[in-house]
């Protein structure tokens, strides 16, 4: 079998891959928010149903990840012949201002509570172990999708991820909170945990927003990445120069100059550039190579 058929059916493996824990994290979400929702409604919780919110967030970001994953791993065309994979960037780009306004939308109406009427919560332990479930179940699907999110270099599941870590947080924090409110009887201690919970979600998807936002203004790779191309191409003994790298979704590019003697043939500077790009793309998922020859 070819090298560039192994590459299909790896390439093909990684996107089942990534759809399928992308179907897991819609499942995962919506069997929260049903349990969240319930407790909350039936205790009079402000920080359930703040939690329930969230979930209800997570679960419109796993759908958006879901879309995102399926349409950027797309072949190229003649209205995108660089291929699909900015739309990774744009779904963690609405999935951090989603869960920004739903942040908004638990303060206001934590402080409405805490203004308001006086605090009545009831079944303060029951919905103490739903937010410990919600814990667990969400750092298990969370580190899964890590996984798949480090495997395939995917925006929107990285995304889709930290959505799940910050549930994890904030469901133990919720849960904290209705343990205090049992022992001291404290009741507005809910709407306050409510509140931290909103500031903590702000502070993680303002970290979203910066990373999926930034790609979509073809910024260079790390600092780190660029000096490890750099030592691959010295290692390579290329001369270049000019060298130039952005970032898809999960897509990859460089271009650089290299020199060649002015009176190599075309055909030989052709496989020399064919031999610096295999070795390139066999280091780099989803890389796109190009090379500007110029005589030395």
């Amino acid at each position: 079998m070819r090298i560039s058929d192994w590459r299909l059916r790896i390439d093909i493996i990684k996107m089942n891959a990534k759809v399928r824990i992308a179907r897991l994290s819609i499942f995962s979400n919506t069997l929260l928010i049903i349990m969240k929702l319930s407790v909350g409604i039936i205790g009079g919780s402000v920080s359930i149903i703040s939690e329930a919110i969230h979930s209800a967030m997570d679960l419109l970001a796993a759908v958006i990840a879901f879309l995102s994953v399926r349409v950027s791993d797309n072949p190229p065309d003649s209205r995108h012949p660089y291929g699909h994979g900015k739309i990774e960037n744009i779904s963690g780009v609405i999935e951090a201002l989603l869960i920004f306004v739903a942040a908004i939308w638990i303060i206001i109406e934590a402080v409405k509570k805490l203004l308001g009427e006086r605090i009545e919560i009831e079944s303060i332990a029951l919905g103490s172990v739903i937010m410990l479930i919600s814990a667990i179940v969400n750092f298990i699907v969370s580190r899964r999708l890590y996984k798949v999110a480090r495997e395939t270099n995917s925006v929107a599941l990285e995304a889709d991820a930290l959505h799940l870590k910050t549930d994890v947080y904030t469901s133990l924090g919720v849960a904290l909170g209705l343990g205090l409110i049992l022992v001291t009887g404290i009741n507005w201690l809910d709407p306050v945990v409510a509140i931290l919970v909103a500031v903590f979600i702000i502070k993680e998807s303002y970290h979203l927003l910066k990373k999926a936002f930034t790609p979509l203004l073809d910024t260079a790779w790390g600092e780190d990445e660029i000096e490890e191309l750099e030592k691959t191409l010295t290692g390579l003994k290329v001369s270049y120069h000019d060298l130039r790298t952005r970032l898809a979704g999960n897509y990859r590019f460089i271009e650089f100059h290299i020199q060649i003697p002015e009176n190599e043939s075309v055909g030989n500077a052709h496989q020399y550039c064919d031999r610096i790009e295999n070795e390139l793309t066999n280091n780099y998922q989803n890389l796109t190579v190009t090379i500007h020859v110029e005589p030395s």
